[in-house]
């Protein structure tokens, strides 16, 4: 996999950047660094970074606002976002999926294991990037009753009134949307919406379904028992 991808260091902590940064210095990545969710947000604006290692815990502006602003800008919602989180943290960990971030390395970091991880999710990117997608997408209006999916715009309607849906979840409900009554398995879900080299744990995808029954409704989704999920419309 080539190694030039830019990599964006958000930590508060200056010991982290020189160390993140020295590791992957050393693979080959460009690297660029914020100590503040503010200077996130301006650096990703300006450098569009591959993936973005986002702490939690800082101070002004946290790790999860800073990802709900990143993805919620329609020229920043491809970027990868790895937020790093202290140990035992599950709640920041489920926070940070529901957020929108793609994944979470627990500090303290061990390089190999902080490498290994960003490789996979880089190259996860790019087989996404490079092959079809395996379901009926289209850019055409979705329109289920009072719930409207806007596929090109990103953008979903419930009531008439616009759903926030980071990225992760709207692909999520674009695929589930695209073959009503269809049954995706979790596997498939997986391989479809986060690609064949799988690192999230297992209840990344309730964690997406829960957030995206909270925001368009429970009747829409529908659970089939050992097997996966599928959308059928209320009416």
């Amino acid at each position: 996999m080539s190694k030039k991808y830019r990599i964006l260091i958000a930590d508060d902590d200056t010991d982290i950047h020189e160390f993140i940064s020295y590791n992957l210095k050393k693979e080959g990545y460009k690297v660029d660094s914020a100590l503040n969710g503010f200077q996130a947000i301006d650096l990703a604006l300006k450098k569009h970074p591959d993936l973005i290692l986002l702490d939690i815990m800082m101070p002004g502006m946290d790790g999860i606002e800073t990802c709900q602003q990143i993805i919620s800008n329609d020229g920043l919602n491809d970027i990868l976002i790895v937020f790093l989180t202290a140990r035992g943290e599950d709640y920041s960990q489920i926070a940070g999926f529901d957020a929108g971030g793609d994944d979470y390395i627990v500090k303290p970091i061990k390089p190999k294991v902080l490498i290994k991880k960003i490789d996979s999710l880089l190259r996860r990117k790019e087989r996404i990037n490079s092959k079809n997608i395996p379901f009926d997408s289209t850019n055409q209006l979705i329109e289920f009753d009072e719930l409207k999916i806007y596929p090109e715009r990103h953008l979903v309607v419930k009531d008439n009134e616009e759903v926030f849906l980071p990225k992760k979840e709207f692909k999520l409900l674009l695929l589930l949307s695209s073959k009503p009554g269809k049954v995706f398995t979790r596997e498939e879900i997986y391989i479809y919406i986060w690609g064949d080299d799988i690192i999230v744990g297992d209840r990344t995808i309730d964690v997406h379904i829960r957030k995206l029954r909270e925001k368009i409704g429970e009747g829409y989704i529908k659970t089939v028992k050992g097997i996966g999920y599928k959308f059928e419309n209320k009416a």
